[in-house]
């Protein structure tokens, strides 16, 4: 029996490093995502499993969820991460500017398929000891930004629905969304390319980066792998990794 873990966006920045961390320390991964990271396969060819999937597709994730994969990856496991980390800042601009698809399929990829995911892990492995599940959060959930009201009311959503399964109690499963801090990936970039009329606080995030505040993913996903295994995991619904690094 063996750990097992889903991430989610794990071919680029956070996700990314997420994987290659907890392929590191042992943990075969299922990696979730539109394209495959031909670097982790290369480096970790007998623990990862790659499956190519848009997440923001609801229809497809719930095909996928039928076809029984995800049963397949799960049936030797004995505790199961889940980290939903795939997310996107689009559509980035203030309300009457908004794509109504693209707020659709925003809420898809950021809302839907995670909690989907969540909603499938427990029928999914039950043989395992214990599952633990983390929804990658942001600070965006609990402050709001003008031009980001998509993603701050997607991220606020996870935070509310790790609140709602905590309060359940569902014997050997534990949930925290967890806001990881400002990191240095290409997310960032894309803030800082983006008109400060579409995101008025575009220069407190230019300056971040000037200011060499902004985290390395890789330094990130180690601080939050060793929460995720640590016996403390859960305690809290909804916590921010900063925090709990002091």
């Amino acid at each position: 029996m063996r750990t097992k873990a889903i991430v989610t966006g794990h071919s680029r920045g956070l996700g990314a490093a997420l994987a290659d961390e907890l392929l590191a320390r042992g943990v075969d991964v299922l990696g979730l995502a539109r394209q495959g990271s031909p670097e982790l396969a290369a480096a970790h060819p007998l623990q990862l499993r790659e499956c190519s999937l848009d997440l923001g597709d609801s229809a497809a994730l719930a095909a996928w969820l039928a076809g029984g994969a995800l049963q397949d990856w799960l049936a030797d496991a004995a505790l199961v991460l889940l980290i939903n980390n795939a997310g996107t800042l689009q559509p980035m601009a203030l309300l009457p500017a908004q794509e109504p698809a693209a707020v659709g399929r925003a809420i898809a990829l950021s809302v839907a398929a995670p909690l989907m995911l969540a909603a499938a892990l427990v029928p999914a492995s039950p043989a395992a000891h214990e599952r633990r599940i983390v929804h990658v959060s942001s600070g965006a959930a609990r402050k709001p930004y003008a031009g980001w009201s998509v993603y701050c009311a997607g991220k606020a959503a996870l935070d509310h629905h790790a609140r709602a399964v905590q309060a359940e109690a569902i014997p050997g499963l534990r949930i925290c969304s967890l806001a990881p801090g400002v990191l240095d990936t290409a997310m960032q970039a894309e803030i800082r390319a983006a008109s400060a009329e579409r995101f008025p606080q575009r220069e407190r995030f230019v300056d971040l980066q000037r200011s060499g505040a902004l985290v390395a993913p890789e330094v990130c996903a180690m601080h939050l792998v060793d929460y995720l295994l640590d016996d403390d995991f859960g305690r809290e619904a909804v916590a921010d990794l900063r925090d709990l690094m002091r």
